[in-house]
C-alpha cells in the first residue's frame, strides 16, 4: 500500500512539527494552571503526577503506532515521531519531577521507603532512564554520528513501552476501561513488532511473485 502523506504542504512542515510540540505541552500547562488556583480538588499534587503520567502513555503509545500506521496503513507520518517520542520523554520527566520535588520533596529516604512498599515505582524509573539516551541522541547529528548504532539504541524505545505498560498497570488496585485500553494497544504494537519481520518476508515473497518471468532471449546459432 502506497504511504498517503498526512503532513502539510513542504514549505509548512517544520512549522507543524513545532505546532505539535505546542500542542503536546498544552495539557501539562492547563493541568498546572488549575493546580496553581486550586483547581485539582483535595490532592493535587497527587492529580497532577497521575495527570502527566497517562499523556506519558499517551505519546508513547503514538510514538510506537507510527511504524506500523505506514507499513499497514499507508499513512506517512514518520516526520512527526521524533517529536512524538521527545513528547513523550518531557511528560515523563515531568511525572517523574513532580513525585520527587512536590510529592516527596527530595527526601531521599522517603523514596526508598515508598519504593519498597510500592516497587512499581522502580519500573517507571528504569524506563525514564532509558529514555534519556533516547532524547538526548534525537537528533541529525546523533544519527550520523552513530550510524546504525543509532538504529540498534533507539530499540530501546520497546523496552521503555514494557517497562511503562508494567508500571502503569500497577499502579493502581483496579484497573480502569482506559487502562486496560492502553495497555492492550500497548501490547499489540509490541508484538505488531515481533511479527513485522514475517510480514515484510510475506510482502517481498508476493512482490516477487507477482513479477513477470521473462526469459533471456536465445541466441541464434
Amino acid at each position: 500500500m502506497p504511504a498517503i502523506s498526512l503532513s502539510l504542504p513542504k514549505r509548512w512542515q517544520p512549522a507543524s512539527v513545532w505546532l505539535l510540540y505546542a500542542v503536546g505541552f498544552i495539557p501539562a500547562v492547563w493541568q498546572f494552571y488549575l493546580g496553581a488556583t486550586g483547581n485539582l480538588g483535595a490532592d493535587p499534587v497527587k492529580t497532577f503526577e497521575l495527570f502527566l503520567g497517562l499523556w506519558t502513555i499517551r505519546f508513547l503509545i503514538l510514538t510506537l503506532a507510527v511504524s506500523p500506521l505506514r507499513e499497514l496503513a499507508g499513512w506517512n507520518l514518520i516526520r512527526y515521531r521524533r517529536a512524538l517520542g521527545l513528547l513523550t520523554f518531557y511528560y515523563a520527566l515531568m511525572h517523574f519531577s513532580v513525585y520527587m520535588i512536590l510529592d516527596q520533596a527530595l527526601y531521599l529516604q522517603a523514596v526508598i521507603a515508598d519504593v519498597a512498599k510500592r516497587p512499581f515505582i522502580m519500573f517507571g524509573m528504569a524506563g525514564l532512564v532509558f529514555l534519556v539516551p533516547l532524547a538526548i541522541t534525537s537528533n541529525m547529528f546523533s544519527i550520523r554520528r552513530l550510524g546504525k548504532n543509532w538504529v540498534r539504541l533507539h530499540k530501546l524505545i520497546y523496552l521503555v513501552a514494557a517497562l511503562g505498560a508494567v508500571h502503569f498497570s500497577l499502579a493502581t488496585k483496579v484497573l480502569s476501561v482506559e487502562q486496560y485500553i492502553y495497555i492492550g494497544l500497548i501490547t499489540l504494537l509490541l508484538l505488531y513488532r515481533l511479527v513485522r519481520p514475517v510480514l515484510r518476508n510475506r510482502k517481498r515473497d508476493r512482490a516477487e511473485r507477482r513479477q513477470p518471468n521473462v526469459s533471456p532471449p536465445r541466441v541464434a546459432g
